[in-house]
């Protein structure tokens, strides 16, 4: 099962979604039952400019409540393994949205109590279904970074030419701006569907999660537990500062680990909390250390980590410096 999403915004806790494109494949990821819906935020919710998913504003004040479509969507993802081109993003709006609906229904019910219907019937009870239950989640852009690729475009249909296979580019332009949005969300799909069948046969599927050891960080975001957890958690010692190469790595200094890395990040995370070092999702001048793989074309926490002057070293070096710190806080190993 492959679903992508158009969105107003980047963040779940903020931001709606405003068209569904999901597709059921076969082992051998054949397209089996297709689903497209244009979503309706609700009344007064601003859909986000035209051409960041391709739909009018009267295109979208003429679709379908989310939770007029939930109950379907949960009959196609309950029990399969789900497929998203990044998972944070997308798994996160779909869970901000099946919740959304399931509260509103849980509200109309709630002021129907006591009240009667014709001839004195009390009334139906709204149902709109639950949040979604895959059995897995597989997050193909996870997958493509873990398995090596320089990705500096996350675009769908970009991480597929990274990958070598042929794919659409996304770039705006005049021609794409006169497609309907249901073309290019399918197509986007279609693409999703494809690298993720190319990873298996080439890398496998490293990056894939059971839903429940995924839960939301302050911007709905669907993370890992050990992510979110660290994110929380209180700093355990004053920051020494910012990395010193010729120093080490030193407890209380904070550290991000950027997508651009081959290594499991959580396990990345989860040791430097375990030697003291603070994680953070979002770096600041008071980061010490990030850490990335990507060298050349810098986007994203690389980019800004370079503008800071802020030391950026590769997953098996900060791998190399946790083994240097745990050696020294246990010089009997």
């Amino acid at each position: 099962m492959v679903v992508t999403l158009q969105t107003n915004g980047i963040h779940p806790s903020s931001g709606r979604v405003v068209s569904v494109d999901a597709i059921t494949f076969s082992a051998d990821f054949t397209p089996v039952d297709k689903f497209h819906q244009v979503i309706n935020p609700g009344d007064g919710v601003d859909p986000g400019p035209v051409h960041l998913h391709g739909l009018s504003h009267e295109d979208v004040a003429g679709g379908r409540n989310f939770g007029h479509v939930l109950s379907q969507l949960d009959r196609m993802l309950d029990g399969r393994t789900l497929f998203v081109h990044d998972a944070p993003f997308t798994w996160g709006f779909i869970v901000a949205e099946a919740k959304r609906a399931m509260n509103a229904a849980a509200r109309a019910n709630r002021s129907r109590r006591g009240r009667g219907g014709k001839n004195g019937r009390a009334r139906r009870r709204r149902k709109v279904g639950h949040v979604p239950q895959p059995e897995r989640i597989v997050d193909t852009l996870a997958c493509a970074y873990r398995s090596g690729a320089a990705i500096t475009d996350t675009r769908p249909g970009a991480v597929a030419r990274t990958l070598g296979m042929p794919a659409p580019r996304a770039g705006a332009t005049t021609t794409r701006a006169k497609r309907a949005e249901r073309d290019t969300s399918r197509e986007a799909t279609m693409t999703v569907a494809r690298t993720a069948a190319h990873l298996e046969r080439t890398s496998g599927w490293p990056a894939a999660y059971a839903p429940e050891d995924l839960s939301a960080d302050k911007l709905g975001l669907q993370r890992s537990h050990v992510r979110v957890d660290a994110a929380a958690a209180p700093r355990p010692l004053d920051n020494p500062g910012v990395f010193d190469p010729a120093e080490g790595l030193k407890p209380g200094q904070e550290f991000v680990v950027a997508d651009e890395v081959s290594l499991d990040p959580d396990e990345l995370i989860a040791r430097g909390v375990k030697l003291r070092l603070a994680y953070v999702e979002k770096l600041s001048r008071q980061t010490s250390i990030v850490v990335g793989n990507l060298t050349a074309d810098l986007r994203g926490k690389a980019m800004h980590a370079a503008r800071k002057d802020i030391p950026i070293v590769r997953d098996d070096e900060f791998v190399r410096l946790l083994d240097q710190l745990e050696g020294q806080a246990d010089p009997g190993r």
